[in-house]
């Protein structure tokens, strides 16, 4: 009984947490719309992860953790696309500017995207190879990679705040993290997962439940920039910079 169950925790962990976002997919697509959706989710699940394959490469925890993150990084590679092709109207890039260094994520392409991705696994991959042999550096890139990921709810939490509102993030997502995390702690400490997966887990449920706490007390209204026809949105923008 207990190996039929670990073997269902496992498959779940594998294919749950990548298919929370299908819905929020969904729902892009079908209004055409990303406004309310923070493409900074798809950047932190992405580096997460294939920094998390790497810290596997090292230190051989379960295979359904490993596979969980191949499927992540498919899954926002998709919702990435998604985010950029249907990107609010008031969206940097459409305004004409980034207040980031280097533009970072908020590049007008899928492409350049893409390219920032292939590079950093270059990068992790020259580095893994001259440092793999020091444990203190497998465990520093488990907690890099983990702690990333923890931090994943933090920029919905703020652009909820920013709009007062939770319009356009999917309340299946949101249900999806806090139940998917929720399990995946168990999990972490009922499997005797490493250190680096159990304080992160914690920490990332905390900040699910603070998201929960929005949705009680901003409901889920339109912004104002979606209210706004262009001509409307336009002047709007023009008040706030005089």
């Amino acid at each position: 009984m207990a190996s039929w169950l670990s073997t269902v925790a496992s498959v779940g962990m594998a294919v749950g947490p990548p298919l929370v976002y299908a819905d929020q997919a969904f729902s892009i697509v079908r209004k055409k719309d990303a406004t309310g959706f923070s493409r900074d989710v798809c950047a932190i699940l992405l580096i997460a992860n294939i920094t998390r394959c790497f810290f596997w490469l090292g230190d051989h925890f379960e295979f359904a953790l490993l596979f969980q993150s191949l499927f992540m990084i498919l899954a926002q590679l998709a919702l990435l696309y998604i985010c950029i092709l249907y990107r609010p109207r008031i969206s940097p890039e459409n305004l004409g500017g980034s207040s980031r260094p280097f533009s970072f994520w908020q590049w007008s392409t899928y492409t350049q995207h893409v390219e920032f991705l292939a590079g950093l696994i270059l990068f992790q991959a020259i580095l893994f190879l001259i440092l793999r042999r020091f444990e203190t550096y497998v465990a520093i890139l488990g907690f890099v990679a983990l702690g990333l990921e923890s931090t994943l709810p933090i920029p919905q939490l703020i652009s909820n705040y920013k709009q007062r509102s939770l319009y356009g993030f999917r309340i299946s997502t949101l249900l999806g993290w806090v139940g998917g995390d929720a399990f995946k702690t168990v999990y972490f400490f009922w499997q005797g997962s490493p250190i680096q997966f159990k304080a992160c887990a914690v920490f990332q449920l905390s900040i699910d439940f603070a998201i929960v706490g929005q949705r009680i007390i901003y409901g889920t209204e339109p912004p104002l920039s979606v209210l706004l026809d262009d001509e409307d949105l336009e002047q709007a923008l023009a008040l706030a910079e005089e």
